[in-house]
């Protein structure tokens, strides 16, 4: 790891790009997982936009207890070690494929969400917008979240399927990852586009990769290092940086 701790402080410009691997540890629940949403009954139609605006309850109702009981929720050690590192002028910028706003939470500054975040929610009437902790409030009575204004359903402003992501966003973190002479991926594994596109725009410029995730990427071989435990990596990286 000292390989790893010598690349971070010699690098000029370091990007994180972040997956839900890295909010595991933090006790929310890989997507992906075992014990996922998407294994949930109907999960397909969970994030799809149409059935969305079909039936907003499908959608509240499946992430009740995954999404919106969040408010005790703290960052992991590598949300924490992210914004030091970037408080240090190490980390330049963290490019993330969560929606959980843990980042920020964490003290982390400049974020840039691939898939938007729960954050705000916006009536998909009127376009009024209010917090997540309003949102949680509603939900958790089992209730659909309607404006009081237009009674339009609010939406998190995340990226359903069906939808276009931020093109803002997508610019910004492409080009970020374009100037990084490293870029760290970090409990992702690269499967979901654009985000697995991203480690490419850093190698065709003559930058490194590193990744710490513990399942196979399409990178692994490419990687100048690679690890498994982002505990373990995190926890070496807050004593010897």
């Amino acid at each position: 790891m000292d390989r790893l701790v010598n690349l971070l402080k010699e690098s000029k410009y370091v990007i994180a790009l972040t997956g839900a691997g890295i909010s595991t540890l933090s006790g929310i629940k890989d997507f992906r997982g075992k014990d996922g949403l998407y294994k949930q009954r109907d999960a397909d139609k969970i994030f799809d936009i149409d059935w969305f605006y079909r039936d907003p309850s499908l959608y509240y109702t499946a992430a009740k207890d995954f999404l919106y009981n969040m408010k005790d929720v703290s960052p992991s050690i590598v949300h924490l070690e992210l914004a030091r590192l970037e408080a240090k002028g190490i980390i330049k910028a963290v490019i993330t494929q969560n929606i959980d706003v843990l980042h920020q939470k964490a003290g982390s500054k400049k974020v840039l969400e691939l898939h938007g975040s729960l954050g705000k929610h916006r009536c998909t009437k009127c376009s009024a917008t209010i917090s997540f902790e309003e949102v949680a409030a509603i939900v958790n009575k089992d209730q659909v979240p309607n404006c009081s204004r237009c009674n339009g359903v609010f939406k998190p402003n995340v990226v359903f399927f069906g939808e276009s992501l931020p093109v803002d966003v997508l610019s910004e973190a492409v080009k970020e990852a374009s100037k990084a002479d490293l870029l760290i991926v970090l409990g992702s594994t690269l499967v979901v586009n654009p985000a697995a596109m991203i480690p490419g725009y850093t190698r065709q410029n003559g930058g490194k990769v590193v990744i710490v995730n513990n399942m196979e990427t399409y990178l692994d071989e490419r990687a100048a290092l690679r690890y498994e435990d982002l505990g373990e990596v995190f926890h070496y990286l807050s004593e010897n940086i």
